[in-house]
């Protein structure tokens, strides 16, 4: 795919660049519209290829998903398959970064994970000051939309009549473990979509698949895959589209999605096939490519009909739908699209998800209280009967970490599948600080 007036540069971490790629625009002088693409953000570019998985066939998807998970529970390296490999270069600046953030005060517990915040300093080529910048609207964004409430507010009650006219969603894994979304645009109804549904509703129920995908899917194909899982590949079937289809309600929801995922999701798309491309779908995406990224156009590959040896290479035919030419049906959950395959529901992932989840809160209240200073403290970790404004001390640390898991142990209560594996996490995380506790006060005696 050839991009016009600027230059993509291939970057394998903060500041370093693939060898043998220009620093300079088209006309050989520095160009300020010039932009990095970075690497995958699990590290890893290079997609296996078909021969090397025939090679080894015991290797392959379906193994990924039956990993043995009971001896994962016992390894000590399930926290380090969710967090990834980190590249020396990128943590520094992510050190960097969060400390600017943090003074300013402008940092909140939630959004302050590695991932989150390399997302944006990739996004805004390491450069600090755009990707603060990018990160406040980010956070500005979910406020106003009430993101976080939103598995309480919004019950998308519709979902299977929205499918009936605008087929898509998730269905397994690429061969990297990676998330498979799929769309059949050429499928959609938009007459019918919009007599079902309303924009703004089917905009939220994005952000809720957005939010499952980072909270849920990602983690749970880490799990499976045995590595760190970050980005989505995706399928989109134009068969049939045209400048037809482009109509003004559609410009609006496309340009409202595409807005959310680049602004507040960035980095989570890995490669992006377009697939069934006829004429006139190629006059249309002349004027869609005005709406993307450059970086993002570099992931999308347009294809015509005879694009399954392309996909193949990518994914597995036991994960690929048969309208794809693969061979998965999902017969018994009313199709491919309606079925949300993946390691994602599996029961005993998800309790794994729970469990770690859980013990990173526990982990994060007893450290807060070191990394935090006396003038930037957060209110939630604040003595309030402290008067002089003094950062709590540990004792208080460890009865704040003590109150959270009481809540976090009530809210879980109603949760099927919480019950063994959250109720030991709690119950040990509950002794410990405790005894951290004992441990403390004999000392101040």
């Amino acid at each position: 795919m050839k991009v016009k007036d600027k230059d993509i540069l291939i970057a394998r971490g903060a500041g370093e660049e693939s060898p043998g790629v220009r620093k300079h625009g088209l006309d050989g002088f520095s160009d300020s519209r010039t932009k990095i693409l970075h690497p995958p953000i699990e590290t890893s570019w290079e997609l296996p290829s078909l021969k090397e998985k025939k090679a080894s066939s015991s290797s392959s998807v379906k193994s990924v998903l039956v990993y043995p998970l009971k001896k994962l529970r016992r390894s000590k390296s399930m926290q380090m398959i969710l967090e990834g490999p980190r590249d020396f270069k990128d943590e520094q600046i992510v050190d960097s970064f969060r400390e600017m953030l943090f003074v300013e005060g402008l940092l909140p517990p939630m959004h302050n994970d590695y991932h989150t915040l390399l997302r944006f300093l990739r996004m805004r080529d390491y450069d600090m000051l755009k990707a603060k910048e990018m990160f406040l609207n980010f956070l500005q964004w979910r406020e106003e939309f009430r993101v976080d409430m939103l598995p309480k507010e919004f019950k998308f009650t519709e979902y299977t009549e929205v499918k009936k006219c605008y087929p898509n969603g998730y269905h397994g894994v690429d061969r990297h473990g990676r998330p498979l979304y799929i769309e059949r645009i050429g499928l959609i109804d938009l007459k019918r979509l919009l007599e079902v549904t309303t924009i703004e509703r089917y905009i939220k129920y994005h952000v809720s698949e957005q939010e499952k995908t980072l909270n849920v899917r990602y983690p749970a194909c880490s799990l499976a895959a045995q590595r760190h899982i970050a980005s989505t590949t995706t399928i989109l079937v134009v068969n049939g589209v045209g400048m037809s289809n482009f109509s003004k309600p559609a410009r609006y929801l496309f340009t409202e999605i595409q807005k959310i995922d680049s602004n507040y999701y960035p980095e989570t798309l890995n490669r992006m096939f377009i697939i069934n491309a006829g004429s006139g779908f190629r006059m249309l995406w002349k004027a869609v490519k005005a709406f993307l990224d450059v970086r993002t156009l570099a992931k999308i590959q347009v294809l015509g009909a005879n694009y399954l040896h392309v996909l193949l290479e990518a994914i597995d035919p036991s994960n690929l739908p048969d309208f794809l030419g693969g061979q998965c049906s999902c017969s018994d959950s009313g199709g491919c699209l309606m079925s949300d395959k993946g390691p994602w529901n599996d029961t005993e992932i998800l309790e794994m998800i729970q469990a770690i989840s859980l013990r990173g809160e526990i982990n994060d209240s007893i450290t807060s209280e070191e990394s935090l200073t006396p003038n930037k403290v957060d209110n939630d970790f604040r003595n309030e009967d402290d008067v002089s404004g003094k950062a709590m001390g540990p004792e208080m640390a460890c009865k704040e970490a003590l109150r959270k898991i009481d809540g976090l142990e009530a809210a879980l209560g109603g949760v099927s599948y919480n019950m063994k594996t959250l109720e030991t996490a709690i119950e040990d995380a509950r002794m410990a600080l405790r005894e951290l506790e004992q441990q403390m006060e004999k000392s101040t005696k």
